[in-house]
């Protein structure tokens, strides 16, 4: 079996090198047997360029989200088998194409869910620090409930910190939930309780962080969602976050507004058109990244155990490793708070992890001497809250740094 993977998936090796000399049942609709390969093979690929003459043998196909997966990339392939994306979105990959050749496709939603809410919790420490804000007294709005805006959620509700979400699919659903729960007469199900509100709630808030896929046409459309129109309505001194999809905003309207003098405070980890970024709006912006929100060394690898336990699966084997298998420790795996929770302690327990400034530097430093691509591919490891115990006095009553993520000392 061959086993094509981008070369920027973290533990791919690790992980699916055994399963390249198992045997996989093939999906082309025709025979339905057995391709025994004698020699199995694990190919790295830049994602980036790939190509469909390279891709042509591959029996799984393992892609991030710079790699578009269509019949175009995949007409000379006639043995392929699964396609898996180490990545939450879907916008790069032509499913209704998958399924017509009978291809198994898997994604890795939430991989990355907890790096991203960290990064934004990381971006609105640094913020308060720099404009003496009190980040309990904010109002922050969530624009997308799914994995990352729940875990943004949930670290907020740690804090203390009020917050709305919109996220009309949701809402939609959560109505048809209790519809179903009358209609059966059903107690307790798992209908989902959040409140939710509209868009332009949520763009009164103090701290705008969105989190929605990229959505082109239907009935609620991301694309260029804060377009021109939306962007006008902000107003000074407010926070928006953009850490999903580049084309969520529309970046030339941004910097229109910006430079017309509009005081809104911006963080863009993601920008349309990349890697050709719009490198006029950089100066604009209070924290630029090069689309890394989600690279933890967890987010990341998370999404290859992902696709590793779905292949496995489909393979009909069991699971033989699992990420705890190849972290390593953190640099400083074990902190001791002697007092109680604070701002103050909050901005220096983030920054001990994740301090978002050496991105933002590195990203001015370095875009146009090493290029886009070049600053993600070779991201310095990162880590999640998750990596460092915090252990906690016996006269500290408050449990905030564990309900943000932290973990604790087993019993």
């Amino acid at each position: 079996m061959k086993i094509y993977f981008d070369e920027n998936m973290h533990f791919a090796e690790e992980f699916f090198s055994e399963l390249c000399h198992l045997h996989f049942a093939t999906r082309d609709g025709n025979s339905g047997g057995i391709d025994t390969v004698e020699q199995g093979e694990l190919v790295p690929f830049s994602g980036r360029t790939l190509t469909a003459e390279q891709v042509a043998d591959a029996d799984v196909l393992l892609v991030r989200s710079i790699t578009q997966v269509n019949e175009q990339l995949l007409h000379l392939n006639c043995k392929l088998a699964f396609v898996g994306s180490a990545t939450i979105g879907t916008d790069h990959i032509d499913k209704d194409y998958l399924a017509k050749r009978n291809i198994s496709f898997h994604s890795a939603p939430g991989c990355n869910a907890v790096s991203v809410a960290e990064y934004v919790l990381s971006a609105l420490v640094v913020l308060a620090e720099r404009y003496l804000l009190d980040l309990s007294s904010l109002t922050v709005g969530i624009v997308g409930g799914g994995n990352t805006g729940t875990r943004l959620s949930e670290k907020l509700t740690a804090l203390g910190i009020g917050h709305k979400i919109c996220d009309p699919l949701l809402a939609e659903k959560q109505a048809q939930e209790q519809v179903n729960k009358q209609a059966q007469d059903i107690s307790e199900t798992e209908v989902d309780k959040r409140s939710y509100v509209s868009l332009q709630e949520v763009l009164a808030c103090d701290v705008i962080s969105l989190h929605v896929p990229k959505v082109v046409g239907g009935e609620h459309p991301t694309y260029q969602l804060l377009n021109k129109d939306n962007l006008a309505r902000l107003r000074d001194g407010q926070i928006l976050i953009s850490a999903c999809r580049g084309d969520v905003i529309d970046n030339h309207a941004l910097l229109a507004l910006k430079k017309a003098g509009h005081g809104l405070k911006v963080v863009l980890d993601v920008w349309q058109g990349e890697p050709d970024v719009l490198t006029a709006l950089i100066p604009f912006t209070e924290i630029a990244t090069a689309h890394i929100a989600g690279y933890s060394l967890e987010g990341k690898a998370r999404g290859s155990e992902m696709l590793y336990q779905a292949l496995c699966q489909q393979l009909h084997v069991e699971p033989k490793y699992q990420l705890a298998n190849f972290l390593p420790s953190a640099s400083i795996p074990i902190i001791e708070i002697n007092q109680e929770f604070s701002q103050i302690l909050l901005n220096q327990l983030v920054k001990m992890v994740y301090d978002v400034r050496r991105d933002d530097a590195i990203f001015r430093q370095q875009l146009s001497i090493q290029g886009f691509d070049s600053l993600r591919k070779n991201y310095p490891v990162r880590r999640e809250f998750s990596a460092v115990t915090v252990n906690l006095s016996s006269n500290t009553e408050s449990d905030v740094p564990h309900r943000l993520g932290f973990s604790k000392t087993s019993n």
